[in-house]
């Protein structure tokens, strides 16, 4: 393995000013790609950071990556710890972070140089945002998948707070690795271990808080996607415990009034978010349907009525739990035409 040059870059002076941006970088065994992220930050065109990198247990050459960064430029901070999973990793670097914002990032992923300059002069124009992301280019691009590319084209539509908070059930709104928050924020939040996505949870605790959230219009981070990502391995990025932490917070949240609620769809996406939320005390008392086959039938008590029966039913908060953004757009569209308020009365959960 050649190890890579860290000097400074040119007109540099690393360590001379108290930085404005805590970079909580997480790493275990990341060798391979942990040089071309640490080079990225090293060139950011703001110079006002400390990268803490936080080794959890690694057993590859990644933490003299990370020793070799530091000793040219003292920006750079080594935590090493034992092996103790991601979450427990990031608790432990954000003690660290002593700058006025945090930027996430992650050792398989670059950042484009201008990236925290951006999202800083960002967050100190707009004091009303707790945090802001960015747009995302995933790469390599000849590996996408048809799932990836679509979740990349709806992530990057998401820009004004307005656009994450009404999304936030369908996908997580914000690339995490992208994610800038305040400090202060961040630590009152902390992360959770809770068996789902660490991120996603994360978001909605943020949002269920009323903190705004957005994202920066240009693309900077280059989000890198492939089987050896933590979310294709661990059980905690699965489809079934996405579900589980929607459900948990729709139940905290939304449904936090009532036993009951209306569901529209009852496909693949309506019927796993149907067993989540009745685990949690949740059920239907309809399910809204444009499929003929079930219209007229009861699923587990709950009449399947069509679309226009929807003036009649009880006002219950009202899910729409369908796949794809142009269905969504038309329910949508249907639902404010009969008055209803997104966000209010009804919620789009994928």
């Amino acid at each position: 393995m050649v190890e890579p040059d860290f000097r400074p870059l040119a007109g540099i002076s690393p360590g001379a000013a108290t930085p404005r941006i805590s970079i909580l970088l997480p790493f275990y065994n990341a060798a391979e790609t942990l040089a071309s992220c640490l080079r990225s930050i090293q060139r950011q065109t703001e110079t006002r950071w400390e990268c803490i990198a936080v080794d959890d247990g690694s057993s590859d050459p990644g933490p003299g990556l990370v020793e070799a960064a530091r000793d040219a430029d003292p920006r750079f901070v080594l935590i090493s710890r034992p092996r103790a999973g991601l979450v427990a990793a990031l608790n432990a670097g954000l003690e660290h972070c002593q700058a006025e914002f945090t930027a996430r990032m992650d050792a398989d992923d670059w950042m484009h140089r201008d990236r925290l300059a951006a999202q800083l002069s960002q967050l100190e124009s707009q004091p009303e945002l707790a945090g802001l992301g960015t747009r995302v280019r995933t790469f390599p691009r000849g590996a996408h998948n048809p799932g990836r590319q679509r979740y990349e084209k709806w992530l990057n539509r998401l820009v004004e707070p307005e656009s994450v908070a009404r999304d936030a059930f369908i996908e997580c709104p914000i690339a995490h690795p992208t994610l800038m928050l305040r400090s202060e924020i961040l630590r009152a939040f902390g992360y959770r271990a809770m068996g789902w996505p660490e991120d996603y949870d994360l978001l909605l605790r943020l949002l269920a808080a009323d903190h705004a959230l957005a994202v920066h219009p240009r693309r900077l981070l280059g989000w890198r996607d492939g089987p050896a990502r933590l979310s294709r391995q661990a059980l905690e990025y699965t489809l079934e415990r996405f579900t589980a932490c929607k459900a948990a917070h729709l139940a905290s949240g939304p449904l936090a009034g009532s036993e009951r609620y209306l569901l529209w769809g009852y496909g693949a996406t309506g019927r796993a978010l149907r067993r989540a939320l009745l685990h949690l005390g949740k059920s239907p008392s309809h399910i809204v349907e444009v499929h003929p086959r079930r219209l007229g039938q009861v699923i587990h008590g709950a009449p399947v009525v069509p679309p226009e029966s929807i003036p009649e039913l009880p006002r219950h908060p009202l899910l729409v739990s369908v796949a794809g953004p142009g269905p969504r757009a038309e329910i949508r569209a249907t639902l404010a035409a009969l008055a209803l308020r997104e966000g209010i009365d009804f919620y789009c959960v994928a």
